[in-house]
């Protein structure tokens, strides 16, 4: 038998959610049985699956042994000697600056070199972050732009953090702005694009689409120009939804894939020129929910920006600054 003792970074979630995270080998039909039988208790009484852990109290588990061996995999952060751009920082989050080319999180192909392991590594050698004092949390990230997208990335250092802006951006109280550059010259100085999305799994591609269908869902995207050189136009995004490939696709839709996008555009004579990633950036956000009298009403109205001398494809642009400086 073995007792779980339930901290602030465990509390607030369901019981099964806690197991299923706590015990990653610990099968689903398994899960149910055993807190059904009353194998698994909270302190020391039957209890239901959705029940809500509050801080302090106890999980016992009389359980096999081997569903408590931990993944060395997990751990595996510890050999990165962290590489991030720091944005912003304090108690509850991280905002860093994604450099293209970085996934996010682990696929089949990349293990431990992710944005999340840096933010891992990062926050384990300040001392902020030790596994072995956390049951089912980790450092976590709230949004997640592709691999060879550059921009800003919010992790949460904490569980409250996790829910409070994980809702805030199911809600639309985060605005998010990239830069851009596209092939050819706009139809418009700004404008609102609206259409629908359907996302092929197998092939990690979308389509885009001026009516409503089966599997579609509705995304739009607002653009402004901000400068036009030669056969290239540099254009602010605010993604009003955020769908994958949403800018990407969108954008090719009407004519004007994004410079370096082998996906929605041909790019063979942007890859002669140097371009190995989209030319896009997610330089901006901002924190646009209301106070609420919550621990995180510090950061209500906030916004936080890239430096744009980080952001590669600007050198393409010459008077883009101005609209920076109004």
């Amino acid at each position: 038998m073995r007792t779980l003792y339930i901290g602030k970074n465990d509390a607030g979630q369901r019981l099964d959610k806690f197991v299923l995270k706590s015990l990653k080998a610990f099968p689903h039909s398994l899960l149910y049985k055993s807190i059904r039988t009353k194998k698994i208790k909270v302190n020391r009484k039957r209890t239901e699956p959705g029940y809500i852990l509050c801080e302090g109290d106890t999980v016992e588990m009389f359980i096999s042994e081997e569903f408590f061996e931990a993944d060395a995999s997990e751990n595996a952060f510890m050999k990165l000697k962290p590489s991030l751009d720091v944005v912003y920082e304090d108690e509850n989050i991280l905002l860093v600056n994604k450099q293209p080319g970085l996934i996010v999180h682990s696929d089949e192909n990349e293990e431990v070199n992710t944005l999340i392991g840096h933010i891992k590594a990062y926050l384990y050698r300040k001392g902020e972050y030790k596994p072995e004092n956390e049951q089912s949390f980790a450092p976590s990230l709230c949004n997640r732009i592709d691999r060879n997208t550059g921009g800003l990335v919010l992790a949460a250092k904490n569980a409250a953090a996790l829910r409070f802006f994980n809702e805030r951006i199911k809600q639309r109280e985060l605005d998010k702005y990239y830069l851009c550059a596209v092939h050819g010259r706009m139809p418009k100085r700004e404008d609102t694009l609206c259409g629908y999305l359907k996302k092929d799994g197998d092939r990690n591609i979308v389509d885009i689409s001026t009516k409503r269908g089966a599997g579609y869902s509705e995304i739009i995207t607002k653009y402004r120009v901000l400068e036009e050189k030669g056969d290239l136009s540099l254009l602010e995004i605010e993604l009003v939804t955020g769908k994958t490939h949403q800018i990407r696709a969108h954008l090719s839709s009407i004519g004007h894939p994004l410079l370096g996008d082998g996906k929605y555009g041909i790019n063979r004579d942007d890859r002669k020129a140097g371009y190995a990633f989209q030319a896009l950036h997610a330089y901006r956000l901002v924190f646009s929910y209301a106070k609420s009298g919550t621990e995180f009403d510090y950061l209500s109205a906030q916004s936080f920006n890239t430096d744009l001398s980080k952001i590669y494809f600007l050198k393409e642009f010459d008077s883009y600054k101005s609209y920076f400086e109004k």
